[in-house]
């Protein structure tokens, strides 16, 4: 008995997961198929990629990032460029 319901757990929980997965890979094609989108009216879709990254992050996570960058291109004598 605990067999059968073991197993029927297992399935639930695999068929779970796949339908997500598919989910999931239908929205990964949405947001690429707006990245194209964007690209298509002339938008830089790298810079578009690093703007959402950098919504994601609170204000400190993003002023420790950016000077952390600022002291690394500093220490390769790129500090003028940024």
């Amino acid at each position: 008995m605990t067999d059968a319901v073991a197993q029927d757990q297992i399935r639930s929980i695999i068929e779970r997961i796949e339908n997500l997965e598919t989910k999931k890979a239908t929205i990964s094609e949405d947001i690429a198929n707006v990245y194209a989108e964007a690209k298509g009216n002339g938008f830089d879709t790298k810079v578009l990629r690093k703007v959402v990254s950098l919504r994601k992050q609170d204000a400190q996570e993003r002023q420790e990032q950016s000077a952390i960058l600022d002291l690394y291109l500093e220490a390769l004598g790129m500090a003028s460029e940024a």
